[in-house]
């Protein structure tokens, strides 16, 4: 468990062993393929529309899947993850206003959203699942 932030960062950086660079790596690029859609989704669907209060929920989500990680002893529980997930986050934010003021109508953005989750999200999904399978 790591709470000085920046701390791992760091080290991944400095670290000459291609096993901790390989993991730095997935580490970020999998936040990456979860927090940029929760972004868009999370500003698609709440109610409230303001950046902050999203991205706020989005932080909590990132803290409670850390504290889970901890507790139970999963993976690694990390600060920077927590802040790279709201970083993140944000840019899936921006990517959903950033479609609505260029399309200027929420259903067309709706749809925008749901053609490309399907066209990128599944073979993503695919891709990771037959990842995973191979290593087992």
């Amino acid at each position: 468990m790591n709470l000085i932030p920046f701390n791992s960062i760091s080290e991944f950086i400095s670290g000459s062993s291609a096993n901790l660079k390989q993991f730095a790596f997935g580490n970020v690029v999998g936040n990456i393929l979860i927090f940029i859609p929760l972004g868009v989704y999370v500003a698609l669907f709440k109610s409230n529309k303001k950046v902050i209060i999203n991205l706020l929920f989005i932080c909590m989500v990132s803290l409670f899947v850390e504290v889970i990680l901890g507790l139970l002893g999963i993976g690694a529980a990390d600060i920077n993850d927590i802040i790279l997930n709201g970083l993140v986050g944000w840019i899936g934010i921006v990517v959903y206003k950033s479609l609505l003021f260029v399309i200027r109508d929420k259903k067309k953005v709706q749809t925008v959203i749901t053609v490309l989750s399907a066209i990128v999200g599944l073979p993503v999904i695919y891709f990771l699942l037959f990842m995973i399978k191979m290593r087992f």
